[in-house]
């Protein structure tokens, strides 16, 4: 019988990464708070999916007169904002009470993203792990990078290829690989 994979779980407080990460804080100063967010969320998507990381990004709405809410925005994201008069910190604390004992019996990943000091000791009690949102910036980053990297090496691969093919080979397969 095999042993089921291990997960890992990120549990991000979203307001405190934008806040501190440099380029996310400058979009915000910028361009507002929506728009910080929803870069926040993309950079998110791309790193989760190539760490293989199941990511729940927390917002505050605690002085909006809402539920709690959830958008799935990947299988592997979840983007929730909190019931009105909930932080993202106790939304948080929460969390990891609830699934500290199924992290613990499953020997999978519990990483809360937060430079909040107190948020820090409070989920390391609960045995999550801790992140600050400065090292989960620079991880994203260097992740992106390296993925970029890689997509250039593979387009100049590709492009050498093609170059030793005639004009018309060349349009063949450019229209095999658009689908038509």
């Amino acid at each position: 019988m095999s042993r089921p994979l291990k997960q890992t779980i990120l549990l991000v407080d979203g307001y405190n990464v934008i806040g501190l990460w440099p380029r996310l804080r400058e979009v915000r100063n910028f361009h507002g708070l929506e728009t910080a967010r929803r870069d926040l969320i993309e950079a998110l998507v791309n790193y989760s999916a190539s760490q293989g990381l199941n990511t729940q990004i927390v917002f505050d709405s605690q002085y909006q007169y809402t539920p709690t809410t959830k958008e799935i925005i990947t299988d592997r994201l979840l983007v929730y904002y909190t019931e009105f008069g909930q932080t993202a910190d106790t939304f948080i604390e929460k969390a990891c009470a609830n699934l500290r004992q199924d992290i613990h019996l499953s020997k999978s990943r519990l990483i809360v993203a937060t430079s909040d000091r107190d948020e820090k000791l409070t989920v390391i009690g609960y045995g999550a792990e801790w992140m600050s949102s400065q090292q989960l910036a620079h991880d994203v980053e260097n992740v992106a990078s390296n993925v970029r990297s890689r997509c250039q090496r593979r387009k100049k691969t590709s492009s050498r290829f093609a170059s030793y093919l005639d004009p018309e080979s060349q349009r063949r397969l450019a229209e095999l690989r658009m689908g038509k």
